[in-house]
């Protein structure tokens, strides 16, 4: 029973982001028949997640089913156990605040990201790239510093579908040199999202629980590039030393791409402002960035030329409703699963398994080879619902491990699965094993060099 409560507890985490201060006690029904039956549903949920772009469910549909059908089972084990419907009540809307933080967040980053894509900003950074004839060993290089670089500000999806265009673009004729930069990408795009709360979803969790203020991540720099250096350098000799023949095409920005750009990085200032300085959550600050698009949007539609239509018709709600709903409703979901499970007591049992028995060295290391398989979104919520006593650099260690660990397997990270089905055929599940070994390379090496840093002493 405890071994399966642990297995259970290490893939259904996540609840709260270890935001707010209230406790609520849990149930302790983990013994119960339907609390095994609440986890059983969530299993069978999220095993369609990670099939899902064999059978194409999209990962929403289940986990939201999985979230109400788990709480129905905790409010008839509350009115069993206890019979409060006040603690039951708080737990929910604890979910929910923490939830709703997150998906205006992300809608507001979402949202930029599509302006820009809009705007022709990507695509013509992918057409420059392509015209400037680079060898296949230099576009390697390039398109993987970007990818570590750009990850940052554009998320690690974003940045991996840009840069697996450019490197399918001028590849065609060469598969190794596809299927190794598509690895580089990976690690790349996951390294570079690690040490930016506006990287990776697990980054801005930490950043928004507290944990973490927005320039400590900036500790994890060195640790991250080391991540990304160590496989790349690797696996660069086995590049072919040859240029690729590729045909130029080229691209217009559209107007006002340039100042979209800007007002992203003045709503990245201003949720950065709110937080360090007037102690605001940082949702509300990139609320209040979207209305610099909103305003600018307006600008372009009442200014655009009658004579050239791709100047007007620029409608901010669009851009809206293209943002990843898919994504958004996930986090509904898991966070409301997992809820249900941490409240009738399942992470209790998994703190004191792991982190009291082992030591949050060794579960914050096993967190982020656990993120490979489950998702590391699942994982980070674990850790910030347990809350476990750690030192600061334990709690940058995990935002480390659970960032790139995802690394190791195509299937850890949405930039793998997303390049996969990019480059369906090409890079693959087993190309990608074919070469993890230099990625746990990598991951001890920027284990290491995080303890040489930021360790004790």
């Amino acid at each position: 029973m405890k071994a399966i409560a642990l297995l259970v507890g290490l893939v259904i985490s996540p609840l709260a982001l270890g935001s707010t201060t209230e406790t609520i006690e849990p149930l302790g029904a983990t013994d119960t028949v339907w609390g095994m039956i609440a986890v059983a549903i969530f299993v069978i949920a999220y095993g369609f997640v990670m099939v899902e772009e064999f059978i194409h469910l999209r990962k929403s549909k289940p986990v939201i089913f999985a979230a109400g059908a788990i709480w129905v089972i905790v409010a008839y084990l509350s009115h069993e156990y206890t019979g409060d419907v006040t603690a039951l009540r708080a737990s929910l809307q604890h979910n929910l605040v923490e939830y709703s933080s997150l998906l205006l967040f992300l809608l507001v980053a979402m949202t930029y990201i599509n302006a820009m894509t809009e705007r022709n900003v990507f695509e013509a950074l992918r057409a420059w790239l392509i015209s400037r004839s680079f060898g296949y060993r230099k576009l390697f290089w390039i398109t993987g510093t970007i990818a570590f670089f750009l990850s940052p500000i554009a998320d690690n999806l974003t940045t991996a579908l840009l840069m697996g265009a450019v490197v399918l673009s001028v590849g065609a004729s060469s598969p190794q040199f596809v299927a190794l930069g598509c690895i580089n990408i990976v690690v790349a795009a996951n390294a570079g999202g690690a040490f930016s709360p506006f990287g990776d979803i697990t980054t801005l969790m930490v950043w928004q629980s507290g944990h973490a203020d927005f320039f400590e991540f900036f500790e994890l720099f060195l640790p991250s590039a080391v991540n990304f250096l160590v496989p790349a350098t690797i696996m660069s000799f086995a590049i072919p030393n040859a240029h690729p023949h590729t045909e130029f095409q080229k691209v217009r920005l559209k107007r006002g791409a340039f100042v979209i750009c800007f007002l992203f990085l003045c709503t990245i200032a201003t949720a950065v402002s709110f937080e360090q300085f007037l102690h605001l959550p940082p949702f509300l600050g990139m609320m209040t960035g979207l209305s610099y698009l909103f305003l600018f949007s307006y600008y372009i539609q009442v200014t655009a030329p009658d004579d050239h239509e791709d100047f007007g018709h620029f409608n901010i709600f669009n851009k809206v409703a293209q943002a990843e709903w898919d994504t958004l409703f996930f986090f509904f979901g898991v966070i409301f699963c997992v809820g249900g499970l941490g409240y009738i007591g399942y992470l209790e049992i998994m703190s004191v398994h792991l982190y009291d028995g082992f030591g949050a060295t060794t579960a914050n290391i096993t967190m982020g080879l656990m993120s490979a398989i489950i998702d590391n979104i699942p994982v980070m919520f674990a850790i910030l619902t347990m809350n476990p006593e750690m030192p600061h650099y334990q709690w940058l260690l995990i935002t480390l491990t659970t960032g790139v660990g995802g690394s190791l397997l195509s299937i850890g990270s949405a930039a793998g699965v997303a390049l996969m089905g990019q480059a369906r055929g090409i890079y693959t599940f087993f190309g990608h094993l074919k070469w993890s070994w230099t990625v746990v390379l990598g991951y001890v090496a920027s284990i290491f060099v995080h303890y040489l840093l930021n360790g004790p002493g």
